[in-house]
């Protein structure tokens, strides 16, 4: 496998749609390092959050440097790397992709009512459930030209981590 070949994934999507415990997981399955995209934010993006204060563009952008600069580290050291990351917008995405042009998005898709009921579960989080909507707003589906899958977050995590990258 060449340095270009490595698996690198970003497992995108709105808050509380499990890309945590989906990236986590395919990481280990692919043997490759996992990077937290909310470790990534700014104390200021936190409070934000926090206080149930949407981010704009302007605030995401360090943030989506940070991330761009772990992936484009995994290329120089030819190695694969799975993200976190809501990476809500074209835009974002395309952004990541240039630390890694042949970089693939697994968008973990659910209902409202299903991503809610698992915000209100999860405890210790600065994401309130006030700020679900404005990330459905957000949110800009895949395009056809972007590499990658929408999985329907009603499957388990073993289920959704196999359709990424089906076992050899």
């Amino acid at each position: 496998m060449s340095k270009l070949d490595a698996p690198r994934w970003v497992v995108m999507g709105v808050a509380g749609c499990g890309k945590s415990s989906v990236g986590t997981a395919l990481a280990e399955q692919l043997g490759v390092r996992f990077v937290e995209g909310d470790r990534y934010h700014s104390p200021e993006n936190v409070a934000k959050m926090s206080a149930g204060v949407p981010l704009t563009d302007g605030d995401r952008l360090h943030w989506l440097a940070s991330l761009q600069g772990e992936i484009r580290d995994s290329v120089q050291r030819g190695e694969g790397i799975v993200v976190a990351c809501s990476a809500l917008k074209r835009r974002y995405r395309d952004l990541l992709r240039e630390g890694a042009p042949g970089l693939r998005f697994a968008h973990l898709d659910g209902t409202r009512e299903l991503i809610a009921a698992r915000m209100d579960a999860r405890v210790g989080h600065y994401m309130p459930l006030s700020l679900l909507d404005s990330q459905f707003a957000a949110l800009e589906a895949l395009q056809p030209d972007e590499p990658g899958i929408v999985l329907d977050i009603g499957e388990e995590v073993p289920q959704l981590v196999g359709r990424i990258a089906p076992p050899a």
